[in-house]
């Protein structure tokens, strides 16, 4: 959380999330700054890994890039280049939360048979407190299922589970 920078707008009454410093120093620490670096090394996925606390936007592409972290090759490393490109552009934007009644919201989705490798698919979901998001997740499902439905059925049922704790935590 150290790495998390809040900020307050009492007169709008809203709260932001941001980690646009850290995002900073990672691009500094590897070089990426202006996209000119080598292929990044293992490292460099931990730190993007780290960035996901404020960046959903970001879940899914590391949910693939990580599944080939011990056996990277460049294609792979040119994604995560990729993402730091991308977080390098996107670093100065906010989560933002507005004031009120507590309003959760949350959606699903899933692809069939996303990964080639194993026919598994990949489920995500995404909850949002009056209007910012406040929790998410992106995973390949583990089982190999047989059609759209049933990988909507599981990303569904991922969804009810975190629906159940977040009512408990809210």
């Amino acid at each position: 959380m150290a790495r998390i920078k809040i900020y307050r707008d009492r007169s709008r009454r809203m709260l932001g999330l941001t980690q646009s410093s850290y995002i900073e120093k990672v691009l500094k620490r590897f070089k990426m700054e202006n996209s000119k670096t080598m292929i990044p090394s293992n490292e460099a996925l931990d730190e993007v890994v780290q960035e996901e606390c404020t960046k959903p936007d970001v879940a899914y592409a590391l949910s693939v890039t990580s599944r080939y972290q011990a056996y990277a090759r460049e294609a792979h490393w040119n994604a995560v280049k990729t993402i730091l490109k991308y977080l390098r552009r996107t670093k100065d934007m906010f989560l933002i939360y507005d004031s009120g009644e507590l309003i959760l919201e949350g959606y699903s989705d899933a692809n069939f048979q996303s990964d080639d490798n194993d026919a598994k698919s990949q489920s995500g979901f995404v909850f949002k407190l009056n209007g910012g998001v406040v929790t998410w997740k992106s995973s390949k499902q583990a089982t190999a299922v047989d059609s759209t439905t049933e990988a909507e059925y599981i990303a569904t049922l991922e969804i009810a589970k975190e629906a159940v704790w977040m009512k408990n935590y809210i």
